[in-house]
């Protein structure tokens, strides 16, 4: 039996690698067989290329309700996680593996990437770049994105790296057409409450039938900052909110041992949603640093990706409880 099991792991890296080496076309990551996904994340090689297998996977998930977090072709945590919170959205048993039930629920006849032409306004707002120090961000009119590419990456809560992946030739120009993720339209709905779960590193909304309506990866504080506990209420929704920086009350970023009001824009500390809990100096908020979601600590507040966080503040208003859990 053991010899077995080894058997079928080494079969399933072999077919997990063979699909990593192949060119991501539009026809490839489309018609990926997601059943082709292995129980358990295979472990990858330092510098992994995107598999088109996870690529569909993820699209499928993000569009049902399970956020996997960034579009990036990777297997590992926030991808198991996402398909475990699609089988609680599903009441079926959770176990955050890809079975033929997940498979059929899953499944269905949009094509996962697609075709976007670049209009002229996806190169407005673009900055030089965002300088690592508080008191230079301080100084800027807008932390926007860098480049195009950063910003149509975070439009269809995709990668950068796999925006380049799936389009190695292209410029980035207007009136140029390149592939993205079909990500279909955001979550809708009313959420009563919310699960921040600590030990998961998940953000769970409900509505008041008590039902699940999104699930999504989130950091939720650190060992040097933890989150607070118990339950708090928000008290409302910031969008596009400045940062405002005060090292005598949250942490010291540098040499700044000053306050500082940093302005608005996507690669804001705070991304571009705010959701304000009634326990001070904490909220649910965006990240400019998508692909680190639960995979490094934050300043004690819930961290998700500014595309989840604005979907969360769209379907939540003044009252909802929030209930740390660990």
């Amino acid at each position: 039996m053991k010899n077995k099991i080894l058997l079928v792991s080494l079969l399933s890296s072999i077919t997990f690698g063979a699909a990593q080496a192949q060119e991501l076309t539009a026809e490839v990551v489309n018609n990926a067989d997601i059943a082709s996904v292995p129980p358990e994340p295979v472990q990858q090689q330092e510098k992994p290329a995107p598999d088109p297998a996870i690529i569909h996977l993820q699209v499928l998930l993000d569009r049902a309700g399970a956020s996997p977090g960034v579009i990036d072709g990777l297997d590992g945590n926030n991808v198991r996680k996402a398909v475990a919170g699609f089988e609680a959205l599903q009441s079926l048993p959770v176990d955050g593996k890809v079975d033929p039930d997940v498979v059929t629920r899953l499944a269905d006849d949009q094509h996962v990437v697609g075709p976007y032409q670049i209009d002229p306004d996806d190169a407005a707002d673009i900055v030089a770049e965002i300088p690592k120090d508080y008191a230079e961000q301080a100084k800027m009119e807008h932390l926007g994105f860098t480049s195009v590419a950063e910003k149509l990456a975070e439009r269809f809560h995709m990668d950068v790296d796999l925006v380049h992946a799936l389009n190695p030739s292209a410029k980035f120009e207007a009136g140029e057409t390149i592939l993205v993720a079909n990500i279909g339209a955001p979550r809708a709905g009313v959420v009563k409450r919310i699960e921040a779960r600590r030990k998961e590193g998940q953000l769970v909304a409900y509505d008041d039938q008590n039902a699940i309506i999104a699930v999504y990866p989130a950091t939720i504080g650190s060992e040097d900052n933890p989150s607070p506990s118990g339950k708090h209420k928000v008290n409302g929704v910031a969008r596009n909110p400045t940062y405002e920086y005060n090292p005598k009350i949250n942490f010291q970023q540098g040499q700044n041992k000053s306050k500082l009001t940093l302005p608005s824009g996507a690669n804001n500390p705070v991304g571009t949603v705010w959701i304000d809990l009634s326990e001070p100096t904490y909220g649910i908020h965006g990240t400019p640093e998508p692909s680190l979601i639960d995979k490094a600590g934050s300043h004690g507040c819930v961290r998700l990706t500014n595309w989840d966080a604005e979907e969360l503040a769209s379907m939540v208003k003044p009252g909802v409880m929030v209930e740390f859990e660990d």
